[in-house]
């Protein structure tokens, strides 16, 4: 799952990439040569709609969800179990829910053979279809951490469920930045 993380992270970083050089490079245009390539904003918008279903997966992966553990870490390990468990049907159960409200909207953008309302004119089946791509990612990954949990939950390894899937605490958050700065 961290390799899936890197690499979705990576990915995203460089679209990122590419749009900023994009964006520099329609700028420079409109300015020096009073043209335009048009549709950087349209790359843009499509840009975010991929980046946020993707970095579902990377904060779902690395615990990076919000949650409010004030007293998480005060409860008996068999309750932060539960409610570690509790959590991860909860972000299963997002998963679904997103793929299928998801197909409605790809649904409808087949049915209607709907384009971008820019002068590109771009079939919104292709941006839509790696939104909903990563949308999928993240219902699978979210699926299989449920299955992980459970597995973890119903055979009584309350004390591994803890260590997997507690949320990260400031110390462990300080750890792995202080690792990745030796790292670099």
């Amino acid at each position: 799952m961290d390799r899936l993380a890197t690499w979705v992270s990576r990915l995203f970083g460089w679209a990122l990439l590419f749009l900023s050089a994009f964006v520099a490079l329609e700028t420079l245009l409109r300015k020096l040569f009073n043209t335009s390539l048009q549709g950087a904003d349209e790359l843009g918008g499509y840009m975010l709609a991929l980046g946020a279903s993707l970095s579902f997966i990377v904060a779902m992966i690395d615990r990076a969800h919000i949650r409010i553990d004030v007293l998480h870490t005060r409860f008996p390990v068999r309750v932060q179990a539960l409610v570690d468990w509790l959590s991860v049907i909860v972000l299963g159960a997002l998963g679904a829910f997103f793929l299928y409200v998801g197909w409605f909207v790809i649904s409808d953008t087949m049915a209607y053979g709907s384009t971008a309302a820019t002068p590109w004119r771009t079939p919104l089946i292709w941006p839509q279809a790696a939104w909903y791509a990563g949308l999928a990612g993240f219902a699978l990954c979210s699926f299989a951490m449920v299955a992980r949990a459970s597995r973890l939950f119903l055979s009584g390894q309350h004390r591994a469920l803890a260590a997997e899937f507690n949320p990260k605490s400031a110390e462990d958050e300080l750890s792995e930045e202080l690792d990745q700065l030796r790292d670099r």
